[in-house]
């Protein structure tokens, strides 16, 4: 599965160089200079692999400049490119931390073994992680991803436990 890590939102000066909107969490190792980057335009458009030459950090965003990008007309082409890294690339989470590719699409079991449905994404909100749940009855359920809510996750076994508390499953 390809999991963006950053896309590029505008040219920046005369020289090329890139601004990029960060979605990674290591920046510093997926944008180092020497590393290609897949690059692709648009959801299902023409894929390119970039080197990059340097990045810096700018504001919260990326200052990146790529091989062969050497001015603001051909920085302006690539304006909308997705960097793309395949989750297979990705090293396994530590204990207790997770990316939601992991978690999405695991078995949701309440606490007495009971199937809940399926766990279809991790929603990020300005109130905490939200794990949406869609029920075999095609109801999405909205469960709070905090420990008293989710005590275990086996991804070896390919479950989520869920313990809500009372009413928060009920229409």
């Amino acid at each position: 599965m390809d999991l963006v890590i950053g896309r590029v939102a505008k040219a920046h000066g005369v020289h090329g160089e890139l601004v990029v909107e960060i979605r990674t969490d290591d920046p510093e190792a997926r944008f180092a200079p020497g590393t290609t980057l897949r690059g692709q335009k648009g959801r299902n458009g023409v894929k390119e692999n970039f080197v990059v030459e340097a990045a810096r950090e700018h504001s919260g965003r990326l200052l990146v400049r790529l091989q062969g990008i050497d001015d603001r007309d051909a920085a302006d082409r690539i304006r909308g490119t997705l960097f793309l890294v395949n989750s297979d690339d990705i090293p396994r989470s530590d204990d207790d931390e997770y990316y939601d590719h992991e978690l999405e699409g695991l078995d949701v079991r309440l606490g007495d073994g009971t199937t809940l449905g399926k766990l279809r994404e991790v929603l990020h909100t300005a109130a905490g992680e939200l794990l949406a749940v869609k029920t075999p009855d095609g109801r999405e359920v909205l469960i709070p991803f905090v420990m008293e809510m989710v005590p275990e996750i086996d991804l070896d076994a390919g479950f989520v436990t869920v313990t809500p508390p009372d009413g928060l499953l009920e229409l």
